[in-house]
C-alpha cells in the first residue's frame, strides 16, 4: 500500500450504484472512499471540501451533470475525473479522442479497477496537468454540441434534421426515446442522455424520461410533494421528477418579476 492513500469521491444520483462502486474500491489497498456525492451540486461543494484526488463522476444526473460539474470546477485545482456513463457512441468516442478514462455501465469490477490503477499514474507523474486539460477540452467539446440548432435523425433509412425549436417534448420509452413534434413523433434508438448533450439550453430536463422545451411551457402546478405538473401549449400534462424540482424550480425564479 502507498504512504498516502488516494482519495476517492463517488459522484451518482442512484444510491446502489454508489454502493456498487464502493463495494469494488474495497479491493484496492490504496484507495480510501472520501464520500459520496447524489447530484452535481453536492458534487461541486464536495469536491472544494474533501480536495479528493480522484472523482468517479456519473454524467446523467439531475440538474446538473456530469460535464457541468466538472466546467465549474477550478482548472488549477482539478481532480483526476473517471466519467461513468451509459452507453453512447458519441460521448465514448469524444473520450477517446480526448484520452479520457470512463467505464461504462453496469460497471465491471476489473474494468474500474483499470482505470483506478491509470488515474493513480498519470496522478503522480507529469501526466497529471495534461490529464486536466484533456478533460476541460472534453467538456467543452460536449457542451459545444449543446448549440446546435438541428438533429439529425435516421428514419426509415433517411436522415431527417429536425430544427430543435420545433420539438415539444422528448421522452425515454425502453432503448429508444420519442421526439415530439405538434402531433408527430418520431421513435429513435437513443439514449436520452445523448440527446440532451445535443440540445441547446431552452431545453429542461424534469424527469428521468422526460425532457421538455421550455419554450412550449404554458403553466406549471406545485404539488403537495414538492414537485410540479407541467402543462405544454397542446395541453400535454408531464410530472416532475422528485430529483428535478430544483431544476423546475430554478426555472421559475428565472422568470419571476
Amino acid at each position: 500500500m502507498t504512504d498516502v492513500p488516494v482519495k476517492v469521491l463517488i459522484v451518482d444520483d442512484e444510491p446502489l450504484a454508489r454502493r456498487h462502486l464502493r463495494t469494488i474500491l474495497a479491493a484496492d489497498p490504496d484507495v480510501v472512499v472520501a464520500g459520496e456525492a447524489a447530484n452535481g451540486r453536492e458534487a461541486i461543494q464536495m469536491i472544494a471540501k474533501l480536495a479528493p484526488d480522484l472523482v468517479l463522476l456519473d454524467i446523467q444526473m439531475p440538474e446538473l451533470d456530469g460535464f457541468s460539474v466538472v466546467a465549474q470546477l477550478d482548472p488549477q485545482h482539478m481532480p483526476m475525473i473517471v466519467f461513468v456513463t451509459a452507453h453512447d457512441s458519441y460521448a465514448l468516442k469524444a473520450f477517446d479522442v480526448h484520452a479520457v478514462d470512463y467505464v461504462l455501465k453496469p460497471v465491471a469490477r476489473d474494468r474500474l479497477l483499470q482505470a483506478v490503477a491509470h488515474a493513480k499514474i498519470r496522478l503522480t507523474s507529469p501526466e497529471r496537468a495534461s490529464a486536466a486539460a484533456d478533460i476541460r477540452r472534453l467538456v467543452e467539446e460536449m457542451r459545444g454540441s449543446r448549440a446546435s440548432d438541428r438533429l439529425a435523425i435516421r428514419v426509415d433509412g433517411k436522415h431527417l434534421l429536425l430544427p430543435t425549436e420545433s420539438i415539444d417534448w422528448i421522452e425515454a420509452v425502453d432503448d429508444y426515446v420519442r421526439i415530439h413534434i405538434g402531433k408527430t413523433s418520431h421513435l429513435v434508438r437513443a439514449t436520452l442522455a445523448s440527446f440532451q448533450l445535443r440540445l441547446p439550453a431552452a431545453f429542461m430536463r424534469i424527469h428521468r424520461s422526460a425532457i421538455v422545451n421550455t419554450t412550449r411551457i404554458k403553466e406549471v402546478f406545485p404539488n403537495e410533494q414538492g414537485d410540479y405538473r407541467i402543462t405544454l401549449h397542446d395541453g400535454t400534462r408531464l410530472p416532475s421528477g422528485r430529483s428535478y424540482r430544483g431544476a423546475v424550480a430554478d426555472f421559475l425564479r428565472s422568470l419571476t418579476v
